[in-house]
């Protein structure tokens, strides 16, 4: 952990000029710093209390300019990474075996990650950088780093990780959150009912909702849907999900959708609001898939149709705030995935497994969400 902030103090404080228009040297995989960290210090860095460790930035213009695209302020990015305040390591690694660390602002997420997928993200990042470049409202996953930490000596270990935006960083508790793929086939959880909570990670037939969205929103979102799908289909990449964090306004609403809520996550409809802030200002930072209210339909399953990926409206609403964005977009359709499709096919519908092709996995995505989201319909 230190080293990391040691590297990320370094890196961000070497800013050099920024233009948007990047040179086809700048997305080269070899395109990447080594700097030794002694304990002792050196010409170029700071003496400290950890081993001796060489520290990696890969394409640092590119994330340099990615920053600035993004909105980043410099002081405020270290400050969040490499203040006094300890990165929180969130509680169990995830199903790919990669650990993730957030900031104690809540801004920012670490994500370990393995060699082949840095070679993905190296080989896609022109065409990323190119699509949050065309649009801002891209859900896809803002990253701002790509580094790795190499220890000295017999071990040579070496820990790669990613920085990225995290999409539940808001001023609002998040009481429900969903995995979506659009597929069926395990695409549950296996906690029982009573102790779903806040922090259970809810899946496709988990879902009990349908969102309904004004118009505007409505063919903003699927117009931004069509344009990162069909940018993660030219890219090979499946197996992505749509995360959806859902904050019920009014207390008594999350009691009726089941489960269990903490004490300090149900404190009431108003959301925890920084100095200066206003529920009023805090709408006035709406954009698509942050800070959205909304109404959201609930559904019901019926037990004799299977399977129902979407249950039937209930025409009972409540009024929530939404949170969503594309996550998972570094895995791309290999010769494992290829196999798991195979082997999978035999034993189930070839439809209901995740492991499909990119063409057909963006396709079932699309249907799935377009059928989760839909436009509010207002009875006059």
């Amino acid at each position: 952990m230190l080293n990391l902030q040691l590297g990320i103090r370094h890196a961000v404080g070497k800013q050099g000029p920024i233009t948007l228009d990047l040179k086809s040297s700048a997305f080269d995989p070899k395109e990447k710093v080594w700097t030794r960290f002694p304990p002792e210090g050196s010409k170029y860095t700071p003496p400290h209390s950890s081993c001796d460790f060489k520290w990696k930035d890969y394409c640092p213009q590119v994330f340099r300019t990615l920053r600035k695209l993004f909105k980043v302020d410099a002081a405020d990015y270290m400050l969040s990474l490499c203040g006094d305040q300890a990165l929180r390591e969130l509680s169990s690694p995830g199903k790919s075996g990669s650990f993730f660390y957030l900031t104690s602002n809540d801004q920012y997420m670490i994500k370990t990650m393995k060699k082949s997928e840095v070679k993905i993200f190296l080989k896609m990042l022109r065409a990323y950088y190119n699509h949050v470049r065309a649009f801002e409202n891209t859900l896809v996953t803002k990253f701002f780093g790509l580094h790795c930490v190499k220890l000295a000596g017999a071990n040579q270990k070496k820990v790669r990780f990613v920085i990225m935006g995290n999409l539940f960083c808001s001023d609002y508790p998040i009481h429900r959150r969903f995995d979506l793929k659009g597929s069926s086939l395990g695409r549950t959880t296996d906690k029982p009912q009573t102790e779903i909570d806040e922090y259970t990670t809810l899946k496709d037939l988990d879902l009990n909702f349908i969102f309904r969205l004004q118009k505007h929103w409505c063919q903003e979102f699927q117009r931004q849907v069509d344009r990162d799908c069909e940018f993660l289909e030219q890219e090979n990449i499946m197996d992505y999900s749509l995360l959806v964090g859902v904050h019920f306004r009014d207390t008594r609403d999350r009691l009726l959708t089941g489960g269990s809520f903490d004490s300090d996550s149900s404190r009431g409809s108003s959301p925890h609001l920084s100095r200066g802030d206003t529920d009023a200002n805090r709408f006035a930072k709406i954009k698509l898939g942050s800070n959205m209210p909304i109404r959201a339909e609930r559904t019901i399953r019926k037990s004799d149709i299977e399977p129902q990926i979407i249950g039937e409206p209930t025409g009972e609403f409540y009024d929530v705030v939404l949170y969503f964005g594309i996550i998972d977009i570094l895995q791309d359709y290999d010769i494992s995935k290829k196999l798991e499709h195979a082997y999978k096919s035999f034993q189930y519908d070839p439809t209901s497994i995740s492991a499909v092709d990119p063409k057909q996995y963006s396709r079932r995505f699309r249907d799935f969400v377009f059928k989760a989201f839909q436009e509010e319909k207002l009875d006059l």
